[in-house]
């Protein structure tokens, strides 16, 4: 099946029926693709994707959308851990909740989640904005660079040089774009917090080495 995708000729949209939790599937596509995926994957499912737009169906196992560069990648249920890991682009939405370490080492794309997310999420991330409508698990954001996080419920764990900072304009702004981008339901944007790091864990320092 990916090899078919990944050299799709003339034919730009696919429906794969019953795929059973199967890994890696529609993984490396490198085409304006859509691709509905009528059931729930294994892992990496539309890993390294650039510009196609994968729907998957159901529930996505570990790593759905990792290394993406563009296009986007929209799970209807729930994902397990590491989603969008390393993601350099695009736009990864996930309707239900995402387990652990989602955007873990995020390097520029966007993820928004309808519900909740996993202990570690955003950890070491670079680049790139995670919105989360419910709450976030323990050590959010720790190690975060200049990565951008906006969560609506609660975020009372913050890791390591990860702080709550003030929601301005442009803020609002960026937030209402990455809302309608991901076709989620209005809600008010005051019930988001945004979330950033300090700047003290960009270089060593022996006096932060507890904190590493």
């Amino acid at each position: 099946m990916n090899r078919r995708l990944q050299a799709p000729e003339k034919v730009t949209d696919f429906r794969i029926l019953r795929p059973q939790g199967a890994h890696t599937l529609a993984c490396g596509l490198n085409a304006p693709l859509t691709v509905r995926i009528a059931g729930h994957v294994g892992y990496y499912c539309a890993g390294m994707n650039k510009q196609a737009t994968v729907i998957i169906e159901g529930n996505a196992g570990a790593g759905v959308a990792e290394n993406m560069m563009s296009g986007t990648v929209r799970v209807t249920g729930d994902a397990s851990q590491s989603a969008g890991a390393t993601a350099h682009g695009g736009l990864l939405v996930v309707e239900g909740n995402a387990a652990a370490r989602c955007g873990i080492s995020l390097k520029g794309a966007d993820i928004v989640v309808f519900g909740d997310v996993g202990h570690m999420s955003m950890f070491m991330a670079q680049r790139g904005r995670l919105v989360v409508f419910g709450d976030a698990g323990e050590a959010l954001g720790d190690s975060i660079y200049e990565a951008r996080i906006y969560v609506r419920g609660k975020a009372d764990k913050l890791g390591a040089d990860c702080v709550q900072k003030d929601m301005r304009d442009e803020h609002r702004d960026e937030l209402r774009e990455l809302l309608a981008a991901a076709g989620a339901p209005e809600v008010n944007l005051d019930d988001f917090k945004r979330y950033g790091s300090v700047r003290q864990l960009y270089h060593f320092n022996i006096d932060n080495a507890g904190a590493y």
